[in-house]
């Protein structure tokens, strides 16, 4: 027999009660905020214009990835009876949020930071223009990166699998798209789309980076390539790779920001997991491996193998406690 416990109807108002004491000390906190909105130490967006990026962005890149890979992501089977109608709606469609995405970008910087005027609504639809325009040479490049991807890897067993899984490639796609925008100039918007695929792979790629063609990340949690980061061809990179910035001073914004602070990864180099190659001197040259773990702040020449020594392991069985040194 289920055994019910009755409520105490004594303690029920006590804690209405309370609830209403805290409720009522709501104004006082709220006017504390409203105060701290004066100080200009800290940062509000208020009377600007607005930027409502959540859920445009996510249709946008979605979008995208229809248009680059037909028939893979869309909602209804697509064949030849319906491919020109398909490709027509949807490349229209992005035009409009994409255009209209960087009409509000421009308008944003221009009211918030008192900018001369840039004509945003024809910028903005020349640019969504130009991008769509980029599409065939985008398709052609992202086939190269499957390739290099399944080519490579002996656990992919098709190029499908490649596109439908691998987080590599989605964050691979994002940033191609976002350093076109980056080029044109259009400010907020690639470093938003970057952030977004960020947040679901782990993948961090500055929209600014240089990368060529046939770029493979392998796994790819933990990774991070930085603004001026140059990686060129046929390049695989493991999981929690950095290709990063030395340690910079406070000040280091200003003197900095136009610099080149990222290092420069030649064609056919492969890095392995948890290496981390730094500053904008150091050149790693083609051809070359980088092992886990490698910690590298200097140029190594075309042809070279970076690997720790193995490290000193001790090695204990359970039941006696003998030690093994290896």
């Amino acid at each position: 027999m289920t055994e019910f416990i009755m409520a105490n109807p004594a303690a029920c108002h006590t804690e209405r009660e309370t609830m209403s004491e805290q409720r009522k000390a709501l104004p006082g906190a709220i006017n504390d905020i409203m105060k701290s909105l004066e100080d200009d130490a800290c940062f509000a967006h208020i009377g600007d214009e607005p930027i409502h990026f959540s859920t445009s962005v996510k249709e946008m890149i979605d979008l995208f990835r229809e248009i680059l890979f037909p028939g893979y992501f869309s909602k209804e089977k697509v064949d030849s009876a319906n491919l020109p109608y398909h490709m027509g709606q949807a490349i229209s469609h992005l035009y409009d949020i994409l255009s209209e995405q960087v009409i509000h970008v421009l308008r944003h910087d221009c009211l918030r930071y008192d900018l001369a005027c840039s004509e945003c609504e024809p910028r903005g639809n020349d640019v969504a223009l130009k991008v769509i325009q980029a599409i065939p040479d985008m398709r052609r490049c992202l086939a190269e990166d499957v390739k290099g991807a399944f080519d490579g890897d002996p656990a992919a067993k098709s190029h499908d699998e490649v596109i439908f899984s691998y987080p590599g490639l989605y964050a691979i796609t994002v940033y191609r798209i976002a350093n076109i925008l980056h080029t044109l100039k259009v400010p907020q918007l690639p470093r938003i789309m970057s952030e977004y695929a960020h947040s679901l792979t782990g993948i961090d790629i500055h929209p600014g980076a240089t990368i060529g063609k046939r770029f493979v990340i392998d796994h790819g949690t933990g990774i991070v390539i930085g603004e001026t980061s140059v990686i060129g061809d046929n390049v695989r990179i493991y999981q929690n790779v950095t290709i990063g910035a030395l340690s910079l001073p406070p000040d280091a914004g200003e003197k900095l920001r136009w610099a080149k602070r990222h290092p420069t990864i030649e064609d056919d180099v492969i890095v392995y997991s948890g290496a981390t190659i730094l500053g904008g001197d150091t050149v790693i040259g083609a051809r070359s491996v980088v092992g886990g773990n490698v910690w590298l702040t200097q140029s190594i020449p075309p042809d070279t193998k970076v690997f720790i020594e193995n490290p000193r392991l001790i090695i204990k069985n359970q039941e006696n406690d003998h030690e093994k040194v290896s």
